[in-house]
């Protein structure tokens, strides 16, 4: 298979062995659906279709839903589609967002009594995230496995040290953000995860393990609910959560 990647495409054709290449848009790697254009919108739609199937049938073959069994089902098995290295394709288009984070909607729906409920008022009750928050909370974990060479990746191989360090707040593990012009190198992950790891005070960064970089980041969340969002904007109600039935004819 070939793909030409980037601005100016120069489609020539490849041969090997005699055999000329078949070319693609879009291919699957690792999990992780890859398009020519750099865009993540066939990515997002394949998660979500594969952890709608999983939570349609949780819905059908657990006939007596109890809340916290029904909830570790979700995060076992539907939410880990959802994140799975989403910080090698978090998404940065709105519709995007928001078509991930239906699969949630569709999940409160199974608890009748959270029906008429907010959204945000429901993941708490389920003690649950928005999926966004989780995504970003992912992103300031790998940058600290990189930081602590956890991983093969160095830190420097993405990032550069922001020397320039002013205020007395501000830890010494500062990153510099780059000028960038197009969308897709503006929402890369070495550059949208730049603002909010430099907004981390000191004893969350300097941290030993992983386990403990992870409950600091839980406290920030807990006093600083909207420290993990991209905006100020919320998730919508949508109608099609109003009733049990059609739930079913989305799921099934």
């Amino acid at each position: 298979m070939l793909m030409h990647v980037g601005r100016e495409k120069v489609n020539f054709k490849y041969t090997m062995k005699g055999n000329t290449l078949q070319e693609t848009s879009l291919e699957k790697d690792l999990g992780v659906v890859i398009s020519d254009d750099g865009k993540i919108l066939s990515q997002c739609q394949y998660v979500y279709n594969k952890a709608i199937r999983i939570l349609g049938m949780i819905n059908r073959t657990k006939r007596y839903k109890e809340r916290g069994i029904v909830v570790s089902l979700y995060k076992s098995l539907v939410r880990p589609h959802l994140i799975y290295c989403v910080s090698a394709w978090s998404p940065d288009y709105l519709k995007d967002k928001e078509l991930l984070e239906r699969v949630q909607h569709r999940f409160k729906c199974m608890f009748k009594d959270l029906w008429q409920s907010d959204y945000g008022e429901r993941l708490k009750s389920l003690n649950l995230w928005t999926l966004e928050e989780r995504r970003n909370r992912q992103d300031l974990i790998e940058v600290f496995k990189m930081y602590k060479e956890f991983t093969r990746l160095s830190i420097d191989e993405l990032f550069e040290r922001d020397a320039n360090i002013k205020g007395t707040r501000a830890h010494a593990l500062r990153l510099k953000k780059k000028q960038s012009v197009r969308d897709v190198r503006r929402y890369f992950f070495s550059q949208r995860v730049v603002n909010r790891w430099n907004s981390l005070d000191q004893e969350t960064v300097y941290v030993g393990s992983i386990n403990s970089s992870k409950g600091r980041l839980d406290k920030i969340r807990k006093t600083s609910i909207s420290f993990f969002m991209d905006s100020a904007w919320s998730w919508r109600w949508d109608p099609r959560d109003a009733t049990q039935g059609e739930l079913h004819a989305e799921i099934v």
